[in-house]
């Protein structure tokens, strides 16, 4: 592995030891393990299938349900019917998960700090490098798809001269630059896999 390499993924250990901290303390002043929590800020964002919100989270359907049973006895999520799928079952964050799901934050405010000090332009590089690196994963299949631009069927890398705004999103008809990449849309319909593959490789390829 060359020495680069070796640096990045130290930096990303040393981050992903941070962020864990972080969540045992602010989940735990909550109430919740980090799963508890991490399903709830799910849910209380948009309603989820139980079934691909394991598989968002890397996580067995049976743990899963350990785990929203948890957060049920709490009174903080539901499930239900879903609308779209009779057979399928939805989870819901209740009004008192709405409410806990507010007051905590979604990252911790110390790094969101340490993002606001970097410049636009150093904001877009990152979003794209990591972008590359979460597709690399999925293309391994160590990772689940994410909700992510370089994923979805919207998504059309480098189609403008602007270099502020190169690419575009056909959902919503509108430009946008590296920095506006979307980690987690709720909006994101996936791609075919030749559709993400040409997409990833245009986004790595220009600019």
């Amino acid at each position: 592995m060359p020495g680069s390499s070796r640096q990045i993924a130290t930096a990303l250990q040393r981050l992903a030891v941070f962020w864990r901290a972080s969540q045992w303390q602010v989940f735990g002043a909550a109430g919740l393990n980090p799963t508890q929590g991490e399903v709830l800020l799910r849910v209380a964002a948009r309603p989820e299938r139980a079934a691909e919100l394991a598989a968002l989270l890397g996580v067995s359907q049976a743990s899963l349900s350990d785990t929203v049973s948890a957060l049920a006895k709490k009174g903080l999520v539901v499930r239900r019917p879903d609308p779209d799928d009779g057979r399928a079952r939805r989870i819901e964050a209740t009004a008192a998960g709405h409410s806990l799901a507010k007051r905590i934050p979604e990252a911790p405010e110390a790094l969101f700090g340490a993002i606001a000090g970097l410049g636009d332009a150093e904001r877009g590089a990152l979003l794209r490098s990591l972008t590359q690196v979460i597709r690399s994963l999925q293309e391994a299949r160590a990772i689940p798809v994410q909700r992510m631009c370089v994923t979805c069927r919207y998504f059309r890398p480098h189609v403008h001269d602007d270099a502020a705004a190169p690419h575009h999103c056909a959902l919503v008809d509108a430009a946008f630059g590296d920095a506006g990449l979307r980690m987690d849309c709720g909006d994101h319909e996936t791609a075919t896999a030749e559709q993400a593959a040409l997409a990833g490789a245009r986004l790595l390829a220009v600019g």
